[in-house]
């Protein structure tokens, strides 16, 4: 499995832009209301490149990021340890991993995931911006 620092202050998915010479990555304002992170501080950034960012017509058929949306304010994160359910693997990690994003954006890091994989997964680690799990059944069409 692979390891996250606890210093993970959070993950979201946002479009890069640019503005007068500049390259603009937004953060949702509900990672600051929900004291993620604060608008004062420098934090470093890591960038994955997510399976959408591929073709441009895969992005003119997507709406909006979710990053781009307002966020329901909530009480932590959408999964639980334990919980069973159906993800869709977006792409990999560094280390291999299979990654899938749930409800609000919310990561899930999934060892054996191939992009594109559809797998049903039992949830087994939960921590604030990410959760692991294990394949339980793989999809139907990858067999």
């Amino acid at each position: 499995m692979v390891e996250i620092s606890d210093s993970l202050r959070s993950v979201f998915t946002a479009q890069i832009e640019e503005r007068d010479g500049s390259y603009i990555v937004d953060v949702p304002a509900s990672e600051i209301e929900h004291d993620a992170l604060a608008a004062d501080e420098t934090y470093r950034v890591a960038l994955l490149t997510s399976a959408s960012s591929t073709s441009q017509e895969t992005q003119e058929e997507q709406p909006q990021s979710a990053a781009q949306e307002p966020t329901p304010t909530s009480d932590g994160p959408p999964v639980d340890e334990g919980e069973v359910r159906d993800v869709t693997i977006e792409t990999t990690g560094d280390q291999g991993d299979g990654i899938a994003k749930v409800d609000r954006g919310y990561v899930v890091i999934v060892p054996g995931g191939q992009p594109g994989d559809e797998p049903t997964v039992e949830i087994e680690q939960v921590q604030e911006n990410v959760a692991f799990a294990t394949i339980v059944e793989h999809d139907s069409q990858a067999l």
